[in-house]
């Protein structure tokens, strides 16, 4: 899938819980331009890819990242903070979806710039609301500012 066609990008390591955020989703013709991955050094890899000398990859751009703070290999906290250290996506709407509900996480997370930090709902039919409602307020709702200077 190329970057540029992206709504969401799912960073979720847990099978069960991405399924469910994907099945959420597609239930509300939310997911047909998702991609999940399920590791933080992918995601920064597919984020800021290394570009071979002399030429230069296309803008990602997504309308809305969803991010779990517990990942393998680099932990969402520092994916968030790359994403909103960085000129060119800084402006990409990140909801943290997370089952932690740590202080220290929430306050880190805000002060990163996260647009919004939800904990992750136990029930299953919660989880799914949670997941639709958020879908259809950044994909349809939400309007996202023009890309400047690229």
């Amino acid at each position: 899938m190329e970057q540029q066609e992206i709504d969401i990008l799912l960073i979720e390591d847990n099978p069960y819980e991405a399924e469910l955020t994907i099945r959420s989703l597609k239930k509300h013709n939310l997911a047909n331009k998702l991609m999940h991955l399920d590791d933080g050094a992918e995601a920064l890899d597919l984020i800021f890819p290394k570009d071979p000398p002399g030429k230069t990859s296309a803008h990602f751009d997504p309308k809305l990242i969803l991010l779990d703070l517990k990942l393998p290999k680099v932990d969402g906290l520092e994916i968030l903070r790359r994403i909103k250290g960085d000129e060119r996506t800084k402006m990409i709407p990140v909801v943290v979806l997370t089952s932690s509900k740590e202080e220290r996480d929430v306050v880190e997370s805000y002060k990163l710039g996260v647009n919004s930090y939800i904990v992750k709902p136990v029930n299953f039919e919660s989880f799914a609301k949670a997941v639709s409602e958020l879908g259809l307020y950044w994909l349809i709702q939400n309007q996202k500012p023009p890309l400047t200077g690229q």
